[in-house]
């Protein structure tokens, strides 16, 4: 995770390093303005009866992601469950194999 985090910030400050270098009218407008979305852009963004029937969807698909999330972590919490079983079973089978020797 810190790995990532170094790369992110390492990424930003390179990034912010080429902007101050490459000064053209590109790298200066692409944040300093704020556009209003033309007469296209509101009609798509405004509310749309025939689409009030495919409104209902967006609980269905939200519980399917939130089971999909649940049945990954039951996979994961099994997977570590079955690892420290098996080094459990090792580590006594280890220290059995190390008594019966010792008695011999």
């Amino acid at each position: 995770m810190a790995f990532l985090l170094n790369k992110a910030t390492a990424l930003s400050h390179l990034r912010s390093h080429s902007q101050l270098k490459t000064e053209d009218s590109f790298s200066l407008s692409r944040r300093g303005f704020h556009v209003e979305p033309g007469p296209r852009e509101k009609a798509l963004l405004a509310y749309d009866p025939s689409l009030k029937r495919f409104k209902s969807q967006k609980r269905n698909v939200w519980r399917l992601k939130r089971v999909g999330d649940v049945l990954t972590i039951a996979v994961v919490a099994g997977c570590c469950y079955e690892i420290y079983v098996k080094a459990v079973m090792r580590e006594e089978a280890r220290k059995q194999a190390a008594a019966s020797e010792s008695l011999q």
